[in-house]
């Protein structure tokens, strides 16, 4: 049971990254055209107010916030495509069914009942709102994760079904829509009832979390880092990005939930002067943290290695992990690097990360994200929207203190424990040895050394891939060869019973891709 919940969760996390990915767009958008459109940035810089210019920055306005109003269906689609095993085509127009299904039943319902809002009130005080034209409930994205969530298991329970002879055109992958229409009247009905309960029961907790003021920036970082290792923060901080538990503020006349939508409708609307206060506490810490924590973490790994051709031969590869965390904001390098060096390291890695919330909800920093927290989005959503709205200065000034702590913290632990950190491990494979390898290995043999790596087919029941890990359900953990899967380029290999993740780095997608193409060419059906 609990390997079936971790493996469950692991795949939801997967699941809702699809969603998530489509925010650095409709942010992208929104922050640029905000940058340059703004009054007292056009009067500082006239050649800005050009008419061509400004229509086109009106123009990437617009589709930022319809990208930005359409994100309960883009959850729905995206969480249903990532759940379904096969046919994830008609999981996705399940989850548009199932999507307008839900908010119209709830609609119907509160007609029916006497409490749909009158045309002259404000539908905010019964706790309803628009969505694509029907008012219903303001559930916002939680009703689109709703609805991806059961698509996905009523997909994956019906999209083989056999119909009788009959009814044959019906059957398999065409059934799923058809019974996700009843379904949905069924959980619009339920959801009619129990929403109530459960808005007001985010809503007391975000005011409690709130409230916790420094603690709970404390305790909120403290548990992302640590699911962070299952792969399940995902799942942990969407309530915080999309529901009343991350705060609720009205902006621009509409009342909007959860810090990361917040901040998206803050973004396009014109009359902001400081970003939402939840910032501080829930998302810019990742900043301090991810840009020059990270700094100081790889300099101590770096000046721990003695002095030889290791340090020599890891340079290289500190260097691009570092990189890569300071523009990037991915971190899974560094951070497994430590876990699998000793746990304590990961353990003051939490920590110290959970200290960089309190730090800049102590400073005010109110910078947003979409994705992650580096330097892009520090540039785009911090620098560009002005000192005012974001107090970006703050963490400028706190890069050089956060760099010296992480570094003296971690070179002093890595010694004192003997930890084998990258350089420091006589068994490990070197940056020299992997571009040895990397030059020997084709595509299809790569592909063939982590089939082997996880196993062979008959071990692997499933196979998919997030931002930057590769993730496999397996039927016997014990044949994992980490050694072989090493020799592929894999930075570390975390077994959780079946659930298992491989950790490539941004170039997973890649090497997912040729995994796909080995099973194809070998004609795996279960796969």
């Amino acid at each position: 049971m609990k390997d079936a919940l971790m493996g469950f969760g692991q795949k939801l996390g997967k699941a809702i990254l699809l969603p998530v990915a489509i925010l650095p767009v409709a942010g992208l958008l929104l922050g640029i055209s905000s940058a340059l459109s703004g009054q007292a940035v056009l009067e500082t810089y006239p050649i800005l107010d050009n008419t061509i210019l400004q229509a086109i920055l009106q123009i990437m306005k617009a589709a930022g916030s319809g990208v930005f109003n359409a994100l309960p269906l883009i959850f729905a689609v995206g969480i249903a495509i990532g759940l379904a095993k096969k046919e994830k085509g008609p999981a996705a127009l399940a989850a548009v069914v199932g999507y307008f299904v839900l908010i119209i039943t709830i609609n119907a319902l509160l007609t029916i009942t006497g409490e749909l809002a009158p045309p002259d009130a404000d539908p905010r005080a019964y706790g309803q709102g628009a969505q694509f034209g029907v008012l219903t409930l303001q559930m916002g994205v939680f009703g689109g994760i709703l609805t991806g969530i059961v698509t996905g298991l009523i997909h994956n329970r019906f999209y083989n079904i056999k119909l009788p002879e009959m009814l044959a055109f019906f059957g398999g992958s065409r059934f799923v829509p058809i019974i996700n229409t009843f379904v949905f009247l069924i959980v619009g009905a339920l959801m009619y009832i129990i929403w109530p309960f459960i808005g007001n029961g985010i809503a007391a907790f975000g005011e409690f979390a709130t409230g916790l003021g420094t603690l709970g920036a404390f305790l909120y970082g403290l548990m992302l880092r640590t699911l962070y290792l299952f792969g399940l923060h995902h799942v942990f901080y969407l309530p915080f990005w999309t529901t009343a538990a991350g705060g609720t503020l009205e902006v621009g006349g509409q009342m909007y939930e959860g810090f990361q939508t917040i901040f998206l409708a803050q973004l396009s609307d014109p009359e902001t002067t400081k970003f939402f206060g939840n910032l501080a506490l829930f998302n810019s810490g990742r900043y301090l943290h991810m840009m020059f924590g990270m700094i100081g973490i790889v300099l101590a790994m770096y000046h721990a290695i003695p002095k030889g051709p290791k340090r020599k031969a890891t340079a290289g590869f500190l260097l691009s992990v570092g990189l890569t965390a300071f523009v990037t904001g991915v971190t899974e390098p560094i951070s497994f690097a430590l876990l699998f060096a000793s746990p304590l390291l990961f353990a003051a890695e939490a920590i110290l990360f959970a200290l960089s919330f309190v730090v800049a909800s102590i400073a005010n920093i109110t910078i947003g994200s979409t994705f992650s927290a580096g330097l892009v989005e520090f540039l785009l959503f911090g620098v560009f929207q002005g000192n005012d709205k974001t107090n970006f200065l703050w963490a400028l000034l706190l890069a050089i203190p956060v760099i010296v702590v992480y570094y003296f913290v971690f070179k002093f632990l890595i010694i004192k424990l003997n930890a084998k950190t990258p350089g420091r491990d006589d068994d490990e494979v070197t940056e020299e040895e992997q571009s040895h390898v990397a030059a020997v290995v084709t595509e299809d043999d790569k592909a063939k050394l982590i089939i082997e790596g996880l196993g062979g087919f008959d071990n692997i029941t499933e196979i998919d891939n997030c931002a930057t890990r590769l993730r496999v359900t397996v039927v016997k953990p014990d044949k994992i060869d980490a050694k072989v899967l090493k020799q592929t380029g894999a930075m570390n290999t975390v077994v959780r019973g079946k659930a298992i993740q491989v950790i490539y780095g941004p170039k997973v997608n890649i090497i997912r891709g040729e995994v796909d193409d080995y099973i194809e060419q070998n004609n795996i059906k279960h796969l």
